[in-house]
């Protein structure tokens, strides 16, 4: 009698899991609205060196004054169907007479249409004067999961670790129950949407605010066609002889207009 008794809660147990199981929900298509913070004056300070000191440090003090810590700016990511698009949104927040209003690593220009099945991705560029259609492969970033968790826009996600570019150090949080393996700019290849990111050595971060599933229509994902046509490499080539003489602040604007 007593085994029945554990045989039948057993079976209980297991139906329920079932159940639970079954009724998970998952998202697979919506919009997913993130925001992008630069903190502008950790690294306007990066850019100073003894060659520049008396010119760019008055420059600091004064932007601290006017301006705030942290530039921020907000992009949308719709996704269906395995594919995304993120598409920058306007903003007239920027200060037209501040001196580093124009700092590629300060805002968030490009918009990137991404299909996660055939491992390739389309960004439209805006790079400085000039438009570039950078058409290439995903890049390949080897990550590793940790058992770190955190919330994030209702989602549990949890935190993998990376270097990109060699000497970048990315931390990303990615949802499970969003399974896409995309995220903001052109980071991917995690089992599910990457939520958070953040580059801790570089003062960025991207952060989900809001996530609405719902269905994508066609006309929502329409591929990015405008631009001088390149491939990642092609443009890394343009822009390292653009800045060749730019000092330190070309690093980081390396980054932001490579990433």
């Amino acid at each position: 009698m007593k085994t029945k008794i554990i045989t039948i809660i057993g079976m209980l147990l297991l139906s329920g899991s079932m159940l639970f199981a079954q009724n998970e929900h998952f998202t697979t298509h919506g919009t997913i609205e993130f925001e992008k913070s630069v903190n502008m004056f950790a690294t306007i300070k990066k850019w100073i060196t003894p060659e520049n000191e008396s010119f760019l440090a008055p420059l600091l003090e004064s932007y601290k004054k006017t301006q705030p810590q942290f530039k921020k700016s907000k992009s949308i990511l719709n996704f269906t169907d395995n594919k995304t698009l993120a598409t920058p949104v306007e903003s007239n927040d920027a200060d037209p007479n501040s001196f580093f209003n124009d700092e590629a690593v300060s805002g968030q220009p490009n918009t990137t249409y991404t299909d996660l099945d055939d491992k390739t991705s389309i960004t439209q560029k805006k790079v400085y004067e000039d438009l570039y259609l950078v058409k290439d492969t995903l890049r390949k970033i080897t990550w590793k999961i940790t058992d770190e968790t955190r919330e994030i826009a209702g989602f549990t996600c949890r935190r993998a670790n990376a270097l990109v570019m060699d000497s970048v150090y990315v931390v990303a949080f990615y949802a499970e129950k969003i399974p896409v393996s995309g995220g903001p700019e052109s980071f991917t290849g995690l089992p599910g949407m990457i939520l958070g990111l953040a580059l801790p050595h570089d003062n960025v971060t991207w952060f989900a605010t809001k996530v609405t599933d719902m269905t994508i229509e066609p006309k929502a994902m329409t591929i990015p066609k405008k631009g001088k046509p390149v491939n990642r490499m092609a443009l890394y080539n343009t822009l390292k002889q653009l800045m060749k003489n730019w000092g330190q602040g070309a690093k980081d604007e390396m980054k932001a207009l490579i990433l």
